[in-house]
């Protein structure tokens, strides 16, 4: 082959077709691919916003606002950027507001519906809600609708929520009148306080409600929000809703409401305890015509079709002879509530029946001493207020009185009220010292006394010198246990203090072992009852059994509960009781003494006599009564050995009628000194008011006075003749006759010192 034939065939084979495939391309090229589109992509929208803001500035360059234009410019820019800021911090509020709304069912939330039954099985109560929907939002009767509306929330059907209009007149209103006289809050934003927050008062919970307001505007109707308010609002007498308020306050369905009665319903809303038709039906009546002028202000009715709801108000069902045990029942539902967090059936059925260790007997007594003892002293003790619990030595709760008056106030002084329990603590520092070495005959000397800058002094500013413990804890001696707590160490008395049922944190302080520390009274009566028991804690309880609605037995205190433990030696407990005894039959507890009841306790009484105590406990029951004022003002001298002795032996005394005795540990009764209970004064405790006679009395005496003086010179010689008449006493005899005045005039004088 020639060399022209060799390159001509070399050049046809590298032009054959399989020359001209395309390589493959690889995952490299996919990658460069799409950079190159990301970059021309992000190239494009940079150049578009150059683009537009060039655009920008050159319109502002032409548009150039001048004097009062460029101020509310400013202004805006400024407010819309601070505006973004605050919304941005309350929405950081609000966040835990709305992790309740992720609950499936937060329409019915985690209240209960509990039925209350005493110790005998007899219905006593109910408390809790329970969403009533039997009634459709068509056949509530459209009065009662326009009512409520016309007083709660006019524009309802207007705002989005949250009413900015009716804000800003509220607070122009409440500037002119110096004070809150028109709400600005939406129905819905009361009706998210009612769903997923409480009554607190705080610009937090005022913030959180308003966006949950916003978040039911976003997932109901109108009318599913209105029916849900009618349903859960509070309408006094311990019922929810107005359906419920229907059948209570007036005895018949919702549906049968005449105008009159839906306009006294609506007047709830704002007050529901001031309001309620059963305490004051007059100030019911009244907030009842505002209602309705309401009405037709809001132009939903004429005063001609109200004129007959004004002259013929609504009358509402006389409960008064009911006599609720309202405090009781408020707090067995809070101790249902602690159960259902660690009882996983109770968790799941909310429609429950509760037997409780109620007695109504009892409580009819706790009331009446209560309310006795504030009617005779109130006024010139200077005191308002007053608790008292009693319970069994196990702590079963079977009365309690929390204040003068629920209907005025709700607030539950025996549970919740935090007061120094004053000389009321001391047994908590004798019982610890028993267990550490002392005993009731050791003797401590009762002297002055200084631990930095702070001095105890005794009632009275007197000291014994050496006394016994068991004198010194009769006499209520103060330095005694300040130097016993210095001796074994407060954090022991701390100890034993939550050992026996005291919850509240105790601070570790000089002051301690006199009562500075804040108690309440159903702890103290619980502690107490550790005493009475024999050594074993007894923590207050109102809770028996719990049964749903098919009957099943969900708890049992018997079968679900562990045995009491021991917290105090027997034999020291056996010590504290003897002495707590001669607090009572000796000391300064005189007025608490039981004819034939062998009784224990310990008086308090704390600086300026703003609170007074008497705790005490027999083999049967323990009570604990307080008195004092809400605002911590002083009382008049009162002191624990006065009132709360007085109201404590009202109570006991009835309460053991007709009751088996059970013996107290520790205390034979047959080796008890009595003494009458109008003795003289032993102790500070007891120091009462000087008892003034009244003129007509003193004129009467000072008669008997002078004649007595004028017949004294016809006696004397009428005994010189070696006669008498008759009726008439020698002169001996006259002096001895006189005496008992003359010493009951010393009795009286003694008991004012």
């Amino acid at each position: 082959m020639v060399r022209g034939e060799t390159d001509v065939s070399q050049r046809g084979a590298a032009e054959s077709p399989a020359a001209h495939l395309k390589p493959k391309r690889g995952i490299g090229h996919w990658f460069l691919g799409l950079d190159a589109w990301l970059d021309t992509g992000l190239w494009a929208l940079g150049s578009t916003l150059r683009r537009g803001a060039e655009a920008y500035d050159g319109f502002l360059r032409r548009f150039r606002a001048r004097g009062f234009w460029r101020a509310m410019a400013e202004v805006a820019s400024e407010g819309a950027t601070w505006g973004l800021v605050g919304l941005a911090v309350m929405l950081a509020f609000a966040q835990p507001a709305f992790e309740a709304t992720r609950h499936s069912d937060w329409r019915t939330t985690d209240d209960f519906a509990v039925t209350f039954l005493d110790r005998n099985g007899k219905e006593i109560g109910k408390r809790g809600i329970v969403l009533n929907d039997s009634v459709p939002l068509e056949e509530i009767p459209d009065g009662l609708v326009k009512a409520t509306l016309a007083t709660e929330d006019r524009r309802f059907f207007l705002h989005f929520g949250i009413d900015i209009l009716g804000t800003f007149r509220a607070i122009v209103e409440n500037a002119r009148a110096g004070g809150v006289v028109q709400g600005g809050s939406t129905l819905t934003q009361q009706l998210a306080k009612n769903l997923f927050l409480t009554n607190e008062r705080t610009l937090g919970r005022k913030i959180k409600e308003a966006y949950l307001a916003l978040w039911l505007e976003a997932n109901l109707t109108k009318n599913e929000i209105l029916k849900l308010y009618l349903d859960r609002a509070y309408m006094g007498g311990g019922v929810f809703g107005v359906t419920a308020a229907a059948e209570f306050y007036f005895d018949k369905n919702v549906r049968e409401l005449t105008l009159a009665e839906s306009a006294m319903l609506a007047g709830l809303y704002k007050a529901p305890v001031k309001y309620a038709p059963h305490v004051n039906l007059p100030a019911a009546r009244g907030r009842a015509n505002e209602v309705l002028t309401n009405m037709v202000q809001a132009g939903f009715l004429t005063e001609g079709q109200v004129i007959g709801a004004r002259r013929n108000p609504a009358q509402a069902v006389d409960r008064t002879q009911e006599q609720l045990p309202e405090y009781y029942l408020d707090w067995a539902l809070e101790e249902v509530k602690k159960l259902s967090r660690k009882n996983p059936d109770l968790a799941r059925d909310r429609i429950v029946t509760v037997r409780t260790p109620f007695d109504a007997a009892l409580q009819k007594q706790a009331d009446e001493a209560v309310s006795s003892v504030l009617a005779e002293n109130a006024k010139i003790r200077d005191v308002d207020e007053a608790a008292l619990v009693a319970m069994r030595s196990d702590g079963a709760v079977v009365a309690m009185v929390g204040g003068s008056s629920y209907g005025e106030s709700q607030f539950n002084r025996a549970t919740n009220a935090l007061r120094q329990p004053g000389s009321s603590f001391k047994p908590f520092v004798y019982i610890t010292a028993f267990m550490n070495g002392y005993d009731k005959n050791s003797i401590v000397p009762d002297r002055p006394l200084t631990i930095g800058n702070w001095s105890p002094r005794n009632y009275g500013r007197s000291y014994r010198g050496p006394v016994s413990l068991k004198l010194a804890l009769t006499k209520s001696i103060n330095t005694i246990p300040v130097r016993l707590a210095q001796a074994i160490g407060r954090k022991k008395i701390i100890e034993t203090a939550y050992d026996m049922g005291l919850t509240h944190e105790l601070e570790d302080v000089v002051t301690l072992p006199i009562g500075s520390s804040e108690v309440t009274a159903i702890d103290m009566a619980g502690s107490y009852s550790a005493f009475a028991n024999g050594g074993y804690r007894a923590t207050p309880y109102a809770i028996l059994e719990v049964t749903n609605t098919e009957g099943r037995v969900l708890y049992n205190r018997a079968r679900d509960e562990a045995e009491p433990k021991r917290v105090l030696p027997a034999d020291k407990v056996a010590e504290m009781n003897e002495i707590l005894v001669n607090v009572v039959e000796a000391g300064t507890g005189g007025r608490a003494r039981i004819d034939g009841v062998v009784a224990a306790g310990k008086t308090g009484t704390t600086s300026a006599y703003r609170d007074a105590w008497f705790v005490g406990y027999t083999g049967n029951f323990t009570a604990a009564v307080w008195y004092g004022n809400d605002n911590f003002s002083s009382t008049r001298r009162v002191t624990g050995g006065s009132l709360p002795a007085m109201t404590w032996q009202k109570f006991m005394e009835f309460a053991h009628r007709d009751v088996e005795l059970a013996p107290m540990p520790g205390v034979d009764p047959d080796t008890l000194p009595r003494f009458p209970k109008t003795g003289i004064a032993t102790g500070p405790e007891q120091k009462t008011q000087p008892q003034l006679l009244n003129r007509n009395t003193q004129k009467a005496l000072q008669e008997i006075e002078d004649a007595l003086q004028r017949m004294a010179p016809q006696v004397q010689a009428d005994l010189l003749q070696g006669s008498r008449p008759a009726g008439v006493l020698a002169p001996h005899e006259v002096a001895s006759s006189a005496a008992p005045s003359a010493s009951m005039t010393s009795m009286v004088g003694s008991t004012a010192r």
